[in-house]
């Protein structure tokens, strides 16, 4: 069984194309700014799915997918359920549905490596490059999302590069000029995303009644993201402010 917190049909930003999108229960990490607080847990109000429901939904929208679309297992971190996501994902493979996986790359196991490989499309979401400030700003260390890329690359896997800007934690020109010289010649990196800074999700935390410890952190300026932008593309093609 798959522990699934919500489901979002014809989803237009997480992967190519038209996608239905998949929310599972579970994370490794603990970002101060996570949009989803109520993924965290192993549990929370999720509800224990049995892959062939999950399949047939995806069936069902195939009509809409088009070439590009397909299906998209976020969170939470999709890898956290790596297991139980296994014959899912042989099922959609067998019904031609494209897989896309966004994850933090911070877990790994047999089973995450067989779920990588089953997979068309990794969302690496690098939280920061400098792992003294990813531990800040998720609590965990980096070193394990890096080996991840590296396998990806390795193993001719697909993959966008996602990185959220946030001021005062993630939006350091020296970092990012860090992470551009560690990618810059990775060639399975089809597309990074720049992703503003944004307090979409601080409603949940007061109905959870958690503390946002992000209050005083302001949004991102356009010219910010425009200069992060341009920084970006110092390194990499096919560059994007999602």
């Amino acid at each position: 069984m798959i522990r699934v917190h919500s489901y979002e049909s014809l989803g237009t930003y997480d992967g190519p194309g038209i996608r239905l999108v998949v929310f599972l229960q579970g994370c490794n990490f603990r970002c101060l700014y996570c949009a989803n607080p109520d993924t965290i847990d192993s549990r929370g109000e999720s509800k224990e799915t049995r892959p062939e429901d999950i399949l047939k939904m995806a069936v069902n929208e195939k009509p809409f997918f088009g070439k590009k679309g397909g299906i998209t297992f976020s969170g939470g971190e999709p890898t956290f359920q790596a297991k139980a996501l296994i014959p899912l994902f042989e099922m959609l493979k067998d019904a031609d549905i494209h897989i896309c996986v966004d994850t933090n790359g911070g877990i790994w196991n047999n089973d995450v490596e067989k779920l990588f490989s089953l997979t068309d499309l990794v969302l690496l979401d690098v939280k920061e490059f400098n792992d003294t400030r990813h531990k800040a700003l998720t609590s965990r260390s980096n070193v394990q999302t890096l080996k991840t890329a590296a396998w990806l690359e390795e193993n001719g896997k697909p993959f966008w590069l996602r990185y959220v800007l946030v001021p005062g934690y993630s939006a350091f020109d020296s970092d990012i000029k860090s992470l551009g010289n560690h990618f810059k010649h990775y060639s399975m990196i089809e597309r990074v995303e720049i992703l503003p800074y944004h307090t979409l999700g601080v409603h949940k935390y007061e109905a959870m009644q958690m503390d946002y410890k992000l209050k005083d952190v302001r949004l991102n300026t356009q010219e910010e993201l425009d200069a992060t932008r341009a920084l970006f593309e110092k390194y990499f093609r096919c560059v994007y402010v999602n």
